[in-house]
């Protein structure tokens, strides 16, 4: 367990899992990720959710050594997903005297995941309503589509503590150093980005709300300046733009795609653009690449026909854009095409299907290879972005 020091009453429970290779089977976590637990030590003893299968050897391990001869009164349970309720049964059945704190849609998902009926051990809450433990008062607020219907935050009114759920997480195991907004913007954005509205309802509540600790339930606590946190969770759920600069995505065959990529980026360069980004399709992580996506304020879209359609991870790097709720940015398109480019054609109507997307021109046309005309264009697309 790692030595976490929360508060005095607040202890940390968690586990780090480096062993797994992609979180959700599909985003991949170099650095591992960390399944976070808290116990709220008092007159009563509140246990803030479980985590994974994946560690319940070394949960129960956590929970044993902080809790000594006591024993646990309250389950809370922020959020039903199997990575933070996967030992919920196990501990029910271990603990029978204890009771589940959930609200009214997770008590109905419950026989999703589970065999043991555990309605009768439930105490049902709805948003506003408080449960003491003695000196600290639980206040539970309701977080639906954060980003899962049943999603709900805890509050610690004594010690201003509020158990974020899977708001304010990141990828990486806790024992990792690195950068809080790389790894968190990639997290946000790729699981929680689609419910940018139901973000922003959450950040008016929190608002209202003296909060000195985020506990979220992936990554590391959260005490020191806040008002960075919220500011970035502020400007993600919010679409907008975090930094200037250009994304260039490209979905290249042979390579004479990606030469034109590599071009545009040069010619970027020379005219002072803050910052340019180069990402290959078909080798980059995915997540990796819909987080610049939305990191900076515009986007070039460069893609070879395939099959009088997109190259495949194109049309893959779209859906993933059109799913997550891609808007308000600058978007520029060069399509290759050897007998008959309709790369252009099909970009232009996946972003017509998204909010606020201003589309430049002009769309650079190649015909297999770069020539004095489609450079022409790529000199004037570089115009129109900077």
């Amino acid at each position: 367990m790692q030595n976490i020091t929360i508060t005095d009453t607040i202890q940390y429970l968690g586990v780090d899992d480096k062993e797994i290779d992609l979180f959700e089977s599909q985003y991949v976590v170099p650095d591992g990720v960390s399944y976070n637990s808290y116990a709220i030590m008092d007159e009563k003893v509140a246990i803030m959710d479980s985590v994974d299968e994946r560690a319940t050897e070394s949960w129960f391990a956590n929970l044993d050594k902080v809790l000594g001869e006591r024993l646990p009164d309250y389950l809370v349970v922020s959020h039903l997903e199997p990575d933070h309720a996967g030992n919920m049964q196990k501990f029910m059945e271990r603990y029978p005297n204890a009771q589940l704190v959930v609200n009214a849609k997770a008590l109905s998902m419950l026989p999703q995941f589970f065999t043991l009926d555990m309605s009768a051990r439930s105490i049902v809450v709805k948003e506003g309503d408080e449960l003491s433990l003695g000196k600290h008062v639980l206040t539970f607020v309701m977080a639906p589509m954060v980003h899962w219907p049943e999603v709900m935050v805890t509050y610690d009114k004594t010690e201003k503590v509020l158990f974020s759920a899977d708001a304010f997480g990141k990828f990486g195991a806790l024992d990792v150093e690195a950068d809080w907004a790389c790894e968190a913007r990639r997290y946000y954005f790729n699981i929680v980005g689609k419910y940018g509205m139901q973000v922003q309802a959450l950040l008016k509540k929190a608002a209202a709300l003296d909060i000195r600790i985020i506990c979220p339930l992936h990554g590391p606590i959260l005490k020191d300046d806040l008002s960075y946190y919220l500011g970035k969770y502020q400007v993600w759920s919010s679409y907008e733009p975090e930094d200037k600069g250009v994304l260039i995505a490209y979905a290249s065959i042979h390579g004479n795609t990606k030469a034109a990529a590599e071009k545009l980026a040069k010619l970027l360069e020379e005219r002072g653009a803050e910052k340019v980004v180069l990402s290959d399709l078909s080798r980059e992580d995915m997540a990796e690449v819909i987080e610049d996506a939305y990191r900076y304020d515009r986007m070039v879209l460069a893609s070879a026909t395939y099959d009088a359609g997109l190259f495949p991870c194109m049309d893959s790097f779209l859906a993933h854009l059109k799913a997550k709720n891609y808007q308000k940015r600058t978007v520029g398109i060069m399509e290759n095409g050897s007998w008959a480019p309709m790369a252009g054609k099909c970009m232009k109507e996946s972003l017509a299907q998204m909010k606020e997307i201003t589309v430049l021109e002009p769309t650079v046309t190649i015909k297999s290879t770069l020539n004095e005309a489609s450079n022409a264009q790529l000199e004037a697309l570089a115009e129109a972005l900077v």
